[in-house]
């Protein structure tokens, strides 16, 4: 079953708000959909030490991986805080177990933008 967009973001909505984000104060939540339709959810957890906060893409891809799944059809990120593009680890993690025509849609309250893992990471090795 191929889950609608509306469902991939009505489920990060209802996800932000488990997001611990106390120094960035920039809520960020991911929802990955597994190759026969499961839904993988993270949100973004930030910890004191920067290097060891753990992003919601990473944090989705992570849940999924947990679970056995390791072939994607897409990913919606989602912030109420603004355009939460995906960073460079994110990039990678997702090159890792996706090609490059893999969909990731960047989500606001107001718009969602529709990208390709390669326009977002045009080198990946």
């Amino acid at each position: 079953m191929f889950n609608d967009t509306e469902e991939l973001l009505a489920k990060a909505k209802e996800a932000v708000k488990n997001s611990y984000c106390p120094y960035s104060k920039f809520h960020v939540t991911a929802v990955i959909e597994d190759n026969v339709g499961g839904l993988h959810i993270g949100v973004n957890v930030e910890n004191s030490s920067y290097g060891l906060t753990v992003c919601a893409e990473r944090a989705a891809v992570f849940s999924a991986v947990s679970c056995g799944k390791k072939e994607f059809r897409r990913i919606l990120i989602y912030s109420p805080d603004g355009e939460p593009l995906p960073c460079g680890a994110c990039r990678q993690v997702l090159a890792e177990f996706c090609d490059d025509d893999f969909p990731v849609m960047v989500a606001t309250l107001h718009s969602i933008k529709y990208y390709t893992l390669a326009e977002l990471l045009p080198h990946r090795f």
